[in-house]
C-alpha cells in the first residue's frame, strides 16, 4: 500500500487515489451507498464488501482487510459486540464506529475496547481522513509491536545466553579445579612423602633443617591449592547451603577482621539443584564487593525460606553505593549478580545510603517464574535426579 495522505491536508486530487480492502458492517443499503461514496470523495478507492450479521461478519474475517466500519445498532446485534469479537479474534484491523446516534459513554466504552475512532452518520465528511488515521494509526502500533516482540526476543536469547555462559564457567572451575587435586595435589604428596624421607637420612643438621623449610613450604602450598579449589569448586556445598555460608562467613570474618554475622531461618534446605551453586556465588560476591569498596566494619548474612522464597540478604555497614558506583561502564559484580540469579528465576534487589547497602537475593522455589527448576520437577519427583551424575555437571556436587 502507497502511504497514506490526509486529504483534508493536501486535496483531493493531489493524489492518485488510495485503494483499501474495507468491511462494512450495516444493514441499511442506503447508508452503506452513503459510506461509499464520502470514502471516494475522500481520495480512497475502496474495494468494499458489506455484511449484515455476526455470522457473516465472522466468516468475512477470514480475509484480510484494511479497515472496518461499523453502525452501532443493528438488528440483535451491536457494534460493540463486534469490535469485541474482531479483537477476540486477534484481528488488529483498524475499527471505526459509524451510527446515526451513539452517546458519549458508549464512544468511550469503544474507544477503550480498541476502537479506533467513532462518527455519526450526519457528519460523514470526517470519514476518509478518519480512515486513513486509523490504519497509520494502526500501522504504528503494529511496528511497535513487533519491535516490543524483537526487543523481548532479544532480552530472552541474552538471558539464555547469561546462563549458559555461567554453566560453562562452572564447568570449567570444575576441570580446574579437579586438575589441581589430582596433578598438583598428588604433586605435593609425592614431594612431601620424599622430604621426609630425605629428612630421616639427612647427615647433618644443616640438611635437615632446609629439609623442614621445605616441607614448611610445601604445606603452605598445599593450603593454598586446598584454598583455590575450594573457590573453584566449593565442595563444602555437599553440607548443605546453610553449613556452606556459615563456613564462608567464618572464613570471610577471619581473613579480613570484620565483624560477621550469620543468620539463618532454617537449619536444613530442600533445594532444587543449581539453586545453592547461585546462592553460594552470590554470597561470595557480595562479601567480596564489602571488602574491596564498602569500608566497612560490620557485616550480615541473612538466609531465610518463607513463601515458596528462598532469600539471602548481605548487608554492610559502610560508605554505601551512589548512582555513579552503579552506572560504571566496567561495574561488572553487580552487573553478574543480577545475571546469575536470572539462571534459576530470580531477582537481586540493591538498597544503598550513606549508612551502609544492602544486597538481597530471592529465588522462588517453585511456579512458573523458576523455569530452571521446573525443567527438574520430573526427575525430582522420580527421585532419578543425579543418579548418573555428568562430573562435568556444576550443579551436581561430587567428590573432588
Amino acid at each position: 500500500m502507497p502511504p497514506l495522505t490526509d486529504p483534508a491536508q493536501t486535496g483531493v486530487n493531489s493524489m492518485p487515489p488510495v485503494r483499501l480492502r474495507v468491511l462494512h458492517l450495516e444493514d441499511n443499503d442506503e447508508d452503506h451507498a452513503l459510506v461509499a461514496i464520502h470514502l471516494r470523495r475522500g481520495g480512497i478507492n475502496a474495494d468494499i464488501v458489506r455484511v449484515e450479521n455476526e455470522a457473516a461478519l465472522i466468516e468475512a474475517l477470514e480475509q484480510d482487510w484494511d479497515l472496518i466500519l461499523s453502525d452501532y445498532n443493528l438488528p440483535g446485534y451491536s457494534g460493540l459486540a463486534a469490535l469485541d469479537k474482531v479483537r477476540s479474534m486477534g484481528k488488529l484491523v483498524p475499527f471505526i464506529l459509524v451510527s446515526g446516534e451513539i452517546g458519549e459513554d458508549i464512544a468511550v466504552q469503544a474507544m477503550r475496547n480498541g476502537a479506533n475512532d467513532y462518527l455519526l452518520k450526519s457528519n460523514l465528511a470526517r470519514l476518509a481522513p478518519a480512515a486513513l488515521l486509523a490504519i497509520e494509526a494502526n500501522r504504528t502500533r503494529i511496528a511497535k509491536q513487533r519491535a516490543d516482540h524483537a526487543l523481548s526476543r532479544s532480552r530472552q536469547q541474552l538471558r539464555e545466553l547469561a546462563q549458559h555462559l555461567q554453566t560453562s564457567i562452572e564447568q570449567e572451575r570444575a576441570a580446574i579445579a579437579r586438575e589441581i587435586h589430582d596433578d598438583v595435589g598428588g604433586a605435593l604428596t609425592a614431594v612431601k612423602f620424599d622430604l621426609a624421607w630425605i629428612a630421616r637420612h639427612a647427615g647433618s643438621p644443616e640438611i635437615a633443617e632446609r629439609v623442614q623449610q621445605a616441607l614448611e613450604s610445601v604445606g603452605h602450598a598445599h593450603e593454598a591449592s586446598q584454598r583455590i579449589m575450594h573457590n573453584l569448586r566449593p565442595a563444602i556445598l555437599e553440607q548443605g547451603l546453610v553449613a556452606a555460608l556459615q563456613w564462608m562467613s567464618d572464613r570471610f570474618a577471619k581473613r579480613t577482621g570484620l565483624q560477621v554475622s550469620f543468620r539463618t531461618s532454617h537449619e536444613q534446605l530442600q533445594l532444587a539443584p543449581g539453586v545453592p551453586l547461585v546462592a553460594y556465588r552470590f554470597a561470595q560476591e557480595a562479601l567480596t564487593n564489602v571488602s574491596k569498596h564498602a569500608q566497612a566494619s560490620k557485616v550480615s548474612v541473612d538466609l531465610t525460606q518463607a513463601g515458596g522464597v528462598l532469600s539471602i540478604e548481605v548487608t554492610d555497614n559502610g560508605r554505601g553505593l551512589n548512582a555513579e558506583d552503579l552506572a560504571k561502564a566496567r561495574s561488572f559484580g553487580i552487573r553478574g549478580l543480577h545475571e546469575r540469579a536470572e539462571t534459576v528465576g530470580g531477582w537481586v534487589d540493591i538498597s544503598s545510603n550513606p549508612d551502609g547497602t544492602t544486597l538481597i537475593l530471592s529465588v522462588p522455589l517453585s511456579g512458573p517464574e523458576n523455569g530452571f527448576i521446573d525443567r527438574l520437577l520430573p526427575d525430582l519427583e522420580a527421585g532419578t535426579l543425579g543418579n548418573e551424575a555428568d562430573p562435568d555437571d556444576p550443579t551436581v556436587w561430587g567428590k573432588l
